[in-house]
């Protein structure tokens, strides 16, 4: 059990920006997933792996295929009081959910650095 978290690389979000951002896709996602989903998760140790895209348009066919797969998913749109205008979405999160479930979503995405 996983839950991955998706972020746009090309909004040059600072650290503390992107960190607030994942938590928001973390939680979203978090609420519309199966209740005993999230207690093997949890009980499996919550496992939650931060990627990267480079564009919109990436992210959104990650959240169609998340929508195909009926797998818990979250976007995000920032409320625009810091680096962001108002309504940017910043990134996505997806699960918790199986591995094998997940990894057919986000296998080919690299890990945010």
């Amino acid at each position: 059990m996983k839950q991955v978290i998706v972020v746009r690389k090309d909004l040059k979000m600072s650290k503390g920006k992107i960190a607030a951002q994942a938590c928001h896709a973390c939680l979203g996602s978090y609420k519309k997933a199966d209740s005993n989903k999230i207690k093997t998760w949890e009980i499996d140790g919550a496992k939650k792996v931060i990627v990267k895209v480079n564009t919109l348009e990436e992210l959104f066919e990650i959240k169609e295929i998340a929508k195909k797969n009926n797998v818990p998913n979250y976007m995000v749109k920032d409320a625009g009081r810091t680096e962001i205008p108002t309504g940017t979405i910043t990134c996505l999160g997806i699960g918790p959910d199986n591995d094998e479930i997940i990894d057919k979503i986000t296998q080919d995405l690299k890990l945010l650095s």
